[in-house]
């Protein structure tokens, strides 16, 4: 078996497969992470969303830019505005993106979403289109699940039939591992920010995808109050209910990791009515009910060791 690991989108990336031919495989994988980095990370200022966020006329989209987007958009759609790639001037404000966070003011978050919402950008032709100027995308709640299935589709077009690809935490496997299934572990959540990781459910991952999006790993407290990283785009403040994270399955690891977000927006009553009408996802729901930890779950996520 070979292994791959580095560092991509300011996280690790680790990729477990066997290859027939034995080949070095690191080089190339290390360049297609740098490529994605060039086309979607809004950290580097050279890369097209960020020449896109300040409306650069002479950038040119790529094909992993158009698709983002795309798939962005009826995600949004299918959501009612739960998941909005255009949340990026809110996500600044409140210090999760290139700017550190300022005090804000209730005026100053109703001024904001005016560059809110989904419908207020479109694709037409090869050229992002904006209502405001000021409208900022961030593809960070969908990038890291993107890369997953691009890193998949590389391994794929070289043969290879068996693999595990977890980039951040989302994940993607293929075939079997000497013939058993691949395991993954979906984390505990932490209570503090110096509890370590713990793993809660080990779950056989086949053939499948999964992505989790959770609000305790990024954030930051003020008076005694945590605010999440996770930004409701109809409100413009951080989600404060008591879902704690959400781990999704779906055949792609990026349809996945948006409707994670999405439904760390809803929370879990919304998310719950919304699975009914999607037996495509499955979800598990980890939330806290009066300061103890419970776990809800929508599809098959046993798994008898």
């Amino acid at each position: 078996m070979q292994e791959c690991e580095g560092f991509t989108q300011g996280t690790y990336y680790s990729i477990k497969c066997f290859d027939k031919e034995n080949r070095n495989l690191q080089t190339s994988i290390d360049s297609l992470l740098v490529d994605f980095d060039l086309t979607a990370s809004i950290f580097n200022p050279n890369s097209i969303i960020s020449r896109v966020n300040n409306n650069d006329l002479n950038v040119v989209l790529n094909e992993d830019f158009i698709n983002l987007f795309r798939l962005s958009m009826e995600i949004s759609k299918e959501t009612d505005g739960a998941f909005d790639v255009t949340v990026g001037q809110l996500v600044n404000a409140w210090g999760f993106g290139t700017q550190k966070r300022n005090e804000l003011t209730v005026k100053e978050i109703d001024s904001l979403l005016q560059y809110i919402g989904y419908k207020k950008v479109w694709l037409e032709g090869k050229v992002i289109k904006k209502e405001y100027r000021a409208i900022k995308l961030d593809f960070n709640a969908i990038a890291k699940g993107y890369s997953v299935d691009k890193m998949g589709s590389f391994l794929e077009s070289l043969g290879i039939r068996d693999y595990i690809v977890d980039i951040g935490g989302e994940i993607s496997a293929k075939g079997s591992k000497n013939g058993k299934n691949w395991v993954v572990a979906v984390e505990r959540p932490a209570l503090g920010k110096m509890d370590g990781q713990q793993s809660l459910l080990s779950i056989p991952l086949i053939n499948s995808s999964l992505a989790t999006s959770g609000n305790y790993r990024k954030y930051y407290e003020k008076d005694g109050i945590k605010y999440s990283h996770t930004i409701c785009p109809q409100t413009g403040y951080p989600v404060t209910h008591n879902l704690l994270s959400v781990t999704v399955k779906h055949q792609k690891t990026a349809i996945a990791d948006a409707y994670a977000t999405a439904f760390m927006v809803m929370g879990l009553e919304k998310s719950l009515a919304f699975l009914k009408n999607h037996p495509e996802l499955e979800a598990f729901f980890i939330y806290d009910e009066n300061g103890k930890m419970k776990t809800f779950e929508v599809g098959k996520w046993a798994y008898d060791n």
